[in-house]
């Protein structure tokens, strides 16, 4: 069995994957590569989504690593079933397209990021480790996409919202910012100078205070009430 790679956690519990993509090579790849390191586990593979949904109900995965263009049931159709069944499952998508119009419908699903498919191996880990710890994986580009589908570019700050708001602490609203703009975990706790692990505190009060699933829903919350831009 191979080293664990760079930024591999050995005192972390297992992570249990399952691959779903209709192409036989990129599947078998995908999977070789994962199972090979001592920290990941691949319990299952799929080759379209309705495969994806039963081989995620019967094996409970922390990842469901899932291109999104598939036949029988599309990526994005699967991952909001898979998360409606197991929401503490984590969806990361696999697009050929940056940008994919697919890959925005899947994280209106729920889904925790999206990777090319042509990224390096390494980035393939480290993304698969990342969304199975809570992280999200959206870039400022992506960031902006997302919010343009669901904004009309009003800002709508409700009595319920400006409550809400009041109730967070300025470093929690600072995350919040910072969470709107696209920054991971990883790239949080550098700006603020904080440990990976209180920023994920940070994360899930929020969650809590403003009653969101998921990041996704931080960021268009943050982008609705004027959070990201506060002359708007």
């Amino acid at each position: 069995m191979s080293e664990p790679a760079a930024g591999a956690d050995n005192g972390a519990p297992t992570v249990r994957v399952v691959v779903a993509d209709d192409q036989d090579l990129v599947r078998t790849g995908l999977a070789m590569i994962l199972d090979a390191q001592p920290d990941l586990d691949v319990v299952g593979v799929a080759a379209d989504g309705r495969q994806a949904v039963a081989v995620a109900g019967r094996t409970a995965p922390d990842v469901v690593l899932m291109d999104v263009r598939m036949p029988v049931l599309d990526g994005v159709a699967a991952t909001r079933e898979i998360l409606a069944a197991r929401p503490a499952t984590h969806v990361l998508v696999l697009t050929t397209f940056d940008l994919d119009e697919y890959v925005l419908g899947a994280l209106r699903a729920g889904a925790s990021g999206f990777l090319v498919k042509d990224a390096p191996r390494a980035s393939l880990l480290a993304a698969v480790r990342a969304v199975a710890t809570g992280d999200v994986l959206l870039s400022p580009d992506v960031t902006r996409r997302l919010v343009t589908t669901h904004l009309t570019g009003r800002v709508e700050r409700s009595t319920e919202a400006s409550r809400a708001l009041a109730r967070l602490t300025p470093r929690e609203l600072e995350v919040l910012r910072l969470i709107a703009a696209g920054r991971s975990n990883a790239e949080l706790a550098g700006e603020l100078y904080l440990a990976e692990t209180t920023v994920k505190t940070h994360v899930g009060r929020l969650l809590d205070k403003l009653g969101a699933r998921d990041r996704v829903q931080l960021v268009v919350l943050a982008h609705r009430w004027g959070v990201v831009n506060p002359r708007a």
